[in-house]
């Protein structure tokens, strides 16, 4: 099964994920959304970070999500390739393990810049086969 496929659209840049299980979509959107900023496989397991968050619904909870994500990667220089997500859907909870390291430009491929997480398109199927769709403002 494919983790994620990447969505052309006017002015953005977008990731349809899939998974076995929604926090395993929520993962492959994570990845995506790496991939399109740097190349993820050059990317180390080198530090941990944890996050923690509540929404009013998964939809919520995906954007709030990457944007977490996203601010890492701006305000700290941070890059990420792996991703350990549990979701408690009844809660909207989410919990996570991130695993990734600085950026460095002479080992890490520069991509796109991701301004911001959309609400435009955004989608979480709760069912099987299991996906979440996002775009992002570049």
């Amino acid at each position: 099964m494919k983790t994620y496929e990447l969505i052309d659209h006017t002015a953005d840049v977008g990731v349809k994920a899939y998974g076995k299980t929604i926090s395993e979509a929520f993962e492959n959107a994570a990845k995506g959304m790496f991939d399109i900023i740097t190349d993820s496989s050059e990317i180390e397991s080198i530090g941990q970070y944890d996050i923690e968050l509540e929404a009013p619904d998964l939809e919520q909870l995906l954007v709030d999500w990457l944007s977490d994500l996203l601010f890492l990667n701006s305000a700290k220089n941070l890059v990420f390739g792996f991703f350990k997500v549990e979701l408690d859907e009844k809660k909207n909870k989410l919990s996570a393990k991130i695993f990734g390291e600085k950026f460095n430009l002479s080992k890490h491929k520069i991509g796109a810049e991701i301004k911001a997480v959309t609400y435009h398109m955004l989608e979480v199927k709760k069912k099987r086969p299991f996906f979440v769709q996002v775009l992002f403002d570049i």
